[in-house]
């Protein structure tokens, strides 16, 4: 059922105008979806996006406990190619399945984006490749601005 959904969300969240970041099956029938778009998302987008697929799981006879529908926030995952694209510039946090040789299995440092299906990021000076298949997570790594003291 999970893939069928997945495959049903993939077709039915864009054409509402969103894009589909991830979804997560949880524990006790716990349905997690975030969306994004190129402006941001609201609470308003949020619960439009619930308010379409409760009906349509209504319709569709899709069984489910709970519908949550949010923002991926600041760190926000990357999964799809697209999202290496796009996000290449920006800083990301690397998690690897199982640890290298040095035992290293957290990386911080500017994506380049993806070469020949490896997740390329540059960690200090240091160029590094990925293979997708030994990464557990990637997620943009937030940058918050420091505040500029104001004279007084």
């Amino acid at each position: 059922m999970a893939t069928n959904l997945q495959s049903l969300l993939e077709e039915i969240v864009p054409g509402l105008g969103y894009e589909l970041v991830d979804v997560e099956f949880g524990s006790r029938g716990l349905l997690r979806l975030f969306i994004d778009k190129a402006e941001g998302i609201t609470i308003d987008d949020c619960v439009a996006v619930s308010n379409h697929l409760t009906r349509l799981f209504m319709v569709e006879n899709i069984d489910y406990e709970r519908l949550e529908v949010s923002s991926p926030g600041m760190d926000r995952p990357l999964k799809k190619p697209v999202d290496f694209e796009r996000f290449a510039g920006e800083l990301v946090k690397v998690k690897l399945r199982v640890p290298l040789a040095d035992r290293r299995r957290h990386f911080v440092g500017k994506l380049e984006g993806l070469v020949d299906g490896d997740v390329v990021v540059d960690v200090d000076g240091e160029i590094l490749r990925f293979p997708r298949q030994t990464i557990d997570k990637v997620r943009l790594e937030p940058q918050i601005a420091k505040p500029v003291a104001r004279k007084k």
